[in-house]
């Protein structure tokens, strides 16, 4: 039995997609199922869902869902990018899909995972158990420099190079192997003063390592053209993201998508032919309610995007 899973902006997800009877939907990131459920629903007996995620706690949770859901199903064990190339190899096309980043509550209630802060465990992170780099591997060799930038690029860390120097410190008289170690020595590098107020002081060098072993970003970049090839006319593709790393790489893509003509301005006439592909369905991110945040705390930072794909005629 998979654990109680709480999803993130699932009615808005839901109101604002609008799944219709009979469509085929990718879920790019599956979790839990969460968001599935409910998509499900709306498909009903003669649309499929099609489930992606890299980790394989996901396919128990995916087996649980197809016995209880009335659409047909389908899972892929991949990471997003390559579930969705192998559905565009096959010809696939999809009237919605979305992709909620991020981890998932299964992986953050894994102790042994290593990614949360709260607990002490050893430094994996890893969403998909069978490769080979984990947070520990980084921490223990890396370089002062490179973990210092990780801690800042990925983490949008203040006290980045004071905690690579802690870091590479106390990895000389012993490598690291714990959450609580490292969290250690965090604590030791960031004054006082600053550990309060902003949320635990070990977070984001944890989101930093998190994404760093995981390769979200790139991860991210590659996915949303793919997606959005996969995509029918008339298609939508929404993401629901849970930093501002993620989130201003959706709302770039999807404000390119939207924009027309590149010309320069001072041309009097259009020569570039460029025409909108994609229809905003959200001018600004949407955010959880404060009820949704006061019965589940780590949607806090979610925020959710979506686009229409048009259908493109060259002028």
């Amino acid at each position: 039995m998979i654990a109680t899973h709480t999803p993130v902006l699932a009615g808005e997800l839901i109101e604002l997609t609008d799944p219709q009877p009979g469509a085929t939907v990718v879920d790019c990131t599956f979790g839990a199922g969460g968001h599935a459920r409910l998509v499900a629903e709306r498909i009903g007996p003669d649309g499929t869902l099609i489930g992606i995620d890299r980790d394989p706690v996901a396919r128990a949770a995916f087996s649980e869902f197809a016995a209880e859901t009335a659409c047909r199903t389908r899972f892929l064990q991949a990471d997003f990018v390559s579930g969705i190339g192998a559905l565009a190899l096959e010809g696939r096309s999809a009237e919605l899909i979305y992709l909620d980043l991020g981890m998932s509550s299964m992986q953050v209630d894994t102790w042994s995972r290593g990614f949360s802060y709260t607990y002490d465990a050893p430094l994996d992170m890893r969403m998909d158990p069978d490769q080979s780099l984990t947070a520990a591997e980084i921490l223990n060799t890396w370089d002062e420099r490179q973990l210092a930038r990780l801690f800042r690029d990925f983490g949008e860390e203040r006290y980045a190079p004071q905690i690579a120097r802690k870091v590479c410190a106390g990895r000389r008289r012993s490598p690291l192997q714990s959450t609580h170690e490292l969290v250690d020595a965090v604590k030791a590098a960031v004054p006082v003063p600053a550990q309060f107020g902003g949320g635990h002081p070990a977070r984001r060098v944890f989101q930093a390592l998190r994404i760093a072993v995981n390769d979200e970003l790139a991860q991210l970049d590659a996915a949303l053209p793919a997606a959005w090839g996969l995509l029918a006319s008339g298609g939508t593709l929404a993401v629901i993201s849970f930093h501002s790393l993620e989130d201003r790489r959706v709302k770039r893509y999807f404000a390119r998508l939207a924009s027309g003509c590149v010309c320069p301005p001072d041309f009097p006439i259009c020569v570039c032919g460029k025409r909108p592909e994609a229809e905003l369905l959200t001018r600004r991110a949407i955010a959880p309610s404060p009820g949704e945040i006061a019965d589940n705390p780590r949607s806090r930072s979610a925020h959710l995007r979506a686009a229409r794909k048009l259908e493109v005629t060259q002028g």
